[in-house]
């Protein structure tokens, strides 16, 4: 099996797919791989560290698009990298397939067999390959840093020759891996933490991490398929924002990061809310790119209402290549070796791993979301 590192060409990716300590694992077990010219450099990994791993630098991408078995990479696709892969090749990354399934249906109409990262399966034996809880880690900790820097007061409490200064107030909106790690972060950088989240599941390993746990009681399910917290009725939003007003008001930073895939993030945060907090105070949306938790966010933009600083980062992760791709790569190699156990490529469709995953396999698109969502934007057109 041939598997082809491709560098990055959407504007801000830092990352590479596969670092050179993975690639050398790979390598001894038999695979070929070529790695493109400079893939590794915007992540600090040389094209000399991918030699040394066994990889092969091929300077050409075309060449590489057009003649591996498996092409590896982070973001989705442009359309000209489409168009430079082979029949019957397969596609593996963020391919984005619920907020953009045109590009799905140019990979089924190329005969490119695309697997997902987004769709891996929220389940035990797929935890070493969920490559967007690994990531979300990532943006829950650096959404945590932006936060304390733009913040104009101490995160922890000090006690001082010119007095006890007291701690920050975090609020997190969200209790999943990017809430969860915000929650950690803040915690450690001595802050006074709490959290929300309509599942009211998670509440112990809020507590755990040391913050408390804001409770909404709601008269409806509010855990969606994989433990992802689902949409509400509107009765429900409403409730919710009259029980977190009080303590948006409260904080000194809002961290959130609610999103639901291929749909509008909720607003979580109204523009009353946001008037209603002291100048200062700071808000990190981690939801920028799908629309925004806060009404007043504008993504990779910072904005100033009253005082208030809405900051909405795009593609956190990308911040920290470093770290963001070995996790990554770790995720993506674990895939490969449930793909081809022996070093040789083998689709086992009745893995669900492997079946959930797939988007795109013979010409057909096989995930009946996608089709779903691809219908739907065909009928706005």
């Amino acid at each position: 099996m041939k598997i082809g590192v491709a560098k990055e060409i959407e504007v801000g990716e830092r990352r590479v797919a596969l670092v050179p300590d993975v690639i050398a694992r790979l390598t001894k077990q038999g695979v070929e791989v070529w790695v493109e010219k400079g893939a590794g450099e915007a992540a600090f990994f040389s094209d000399e560290t991918y030699t040394a791993a066994g990889a092969k630098i091929i300077s050409d991408p075309a060449t590489l698009w057009g003649e591996v078995d498996v092409v590896v990479k982070v973001a989705p696709p442009k359309e000209a990298e489409i168009s430079q892969m082979r029949q019957g090749g397969v596609l593996i990354g963020f391919l984005n397939p619920l907020g953009n399934p045109p590009v799905v249906a140019q990979l089924a109409s190329r005969g490119v067999t695309a697997f997902s990262m987004e769709m891996i399966p929220r389940t035990s034996r797929a935890q070493s390959m969920d490559a967007l809880s690994s990531q979300a880690g990532v943006a829950g900790y650096k959404a945590t840093l932006i936060a304390a820097a733009a913040c104009p007061k101490f995160f922890p409490m000090l006690t001082t020759a010119a007095g006890t200064i007291r701690p920050a107030k975090v609020f997190i909106m969200g209790a999943g891996v990017a809430g969860l790690q915000a929650i950690a972060t803040a915690r450690r950088l001595g802050a006074v933490v709490e959290a929300f989240d309509i599942r009211p599941a998670v509440k112990e390993e809020v507590q755990s991490l040391g913050a408390k746990f804001v409770e909404v009681q709601l008269a409806e399910e509010t855990v969606a398929a994989g433990g992802y917290a689902r949409e509400i009725s509107e009765e429900s939003k409403r409730r919710t924002q009259e029980v977190v007003a009080q303590h948006i008001a409260a904080a000194d930073v809002v961290i959130t990061t609610a999103q639901v895939p291929g749909k509008k993030a909720p607003v979580l945060v109204t523009e009353e809310m946001v008037l209603a907090m002291k100048p200062g105070s700071v808000i990190v949306d981690l939801a920028a790119e799908q629309g925004g938790n806060c009404a007043l966010t504008q993504a990779g933009k910072d904005v100033v209402v009253q005082g208030v600083t809405i900051i909405g980062p795009i593609n956190l992760p990308a911040s920290m290549p470093v770290h963001a791709s070995q996790m990554y790569a770790k995720n993506v190699s674990t895939l490969l070796q449930l793909m081809a156990p022996k070093g040789e490529l083998i689709l086992n469709f009745e893995d669900d791993i492997i079946r959930d995953t797939c988007l795109t396999h013979q010409g057909e698109i096989r995930s009946e979301r996608v089709r779903d969502a691809l219908e739907a934007v065909k009928a706005k057109v």
